[in-house]
């Protein structure tokens, strides 16, 4: 149950120029890493400032792609590049988090405190089982059915519809259920 993660092959396939463009000019993984933060808190002060409708989902939708790309990218030029490390796996991870949660911080001009923890704690747990089956010493899970992807396509809808609520409690337990999925996944592959 891959979701639109089985659309990452793709991806790369498109953002292959753009990588070896930067691979050519030595950017830095890194600030690859940085940059998509940055288009993850872009996103979240495009949901707080433009009214929902076709010109948020847009922007959103745009910005949100970018920090996909970023995350899609700085892996693919450290491995190419052999700048790959264990701690570029750690900045990797955290970027990823630092990114969604930005996003998500444009929703508190939407939503209550609540309902957004709420949303930021859930699209941590996938990764927080991905990792943990990472580090006892299975296979990295990855996927929905909503994982990292899905959960950028849900904020698009939310800018688009203004839906708040609905679409947090959607990120919410779609984000539960992905762990639970990757948790079995995980244990199929421990056993």
């Amino acid at each position: 149950m891959n979701g639109l993660y089985a659309l990452k092959p793709w991806y790369a396939d498109r953002l292959s120029g753009l990588r070896r463009g930067l691979i050519r000019h030595h950017v830095s993984p890194n600030i690859l890493t940085v940059t998509g933060v940055g288009f993850g808190a872009a996103a979240g002060v495009a949901i707080a400032l433009i009214p929902a409708g076709p010109i948020a989902g847009l922007s959103v939708a745009a910005l949100l792609a970018a920090r996909l790309g970023c995350a899609n990218l700085d892996g693919a030029v450290a491995r190419e590049t052999g700048a790959s490390s264990r701690f570029g796996f750690v900045t990797n991870e955290l970027g990823d988090r630092l990114a969604e949660f930005a996003a998500l911080a444009g929703v508190l001009a939407l939503a209550a405190p609540g309902w957004v923890a709420l949303a930021a704690l859930a699209g941590t747990l996938p990764s927080w089982v991905a990792l943990a089956g990472t580090a006892a010493g299975a296979t990295r899970v990855q996927g929905g059915p909503v994982g990292k992807t899905e959960r950028a396509a849900l904020l698009v809808v939310l800018a688009a519809t203004g839906w708040t609520i609905p679409i947090l409690a959607l990120y919410s337990a779609g984000s539960l259920v992905t762990a639970v999925v990757r948790a079995a996944r995980v244990h199929r592959t421990l056993s």
